[in-house]
């Protein structure tokens, strides 16, 4: 993919993680993006892994999905470290 096409995924991911996930969240719009290409690369590392994919290789839903679920996981992590500090 891309570094555009890497950016709108993030982009979607993020906001769309961050809006699944309310409460207390890092960062603004360029925070949300990397939030996302991060979730990304997680999903897509998640998917492989569990033999139920193969990554983030093409700009589509299941990408987008994968963004998603990876920038909630990313969410979940930093909520559970931010509590314990």
């Amino acid at each position: 993919m891309s570094i555009i096409a890497w950016i709108v995924v993030g982009l979607i991911g993020g906001v769309v993680g961050k809006a699944l996930m309310p409460g207390p969240n890092p960062g603004g719009l360029i925070i949300t993006v990397l939030l996302g290409i991060a979730g990304a690369l997680v999903g897509g590392f998640l998917s492989v892994a569990l033999g139920i994919g193969n990554g983030v290789d093409d700009f589509d839903i299941g990408t987008i999905v994968l963004a998603i679920v990876g920038t909630m996981v990313i969410l979940a992590v930093y909520r559970a470290v931010a509590r314990k500090a």
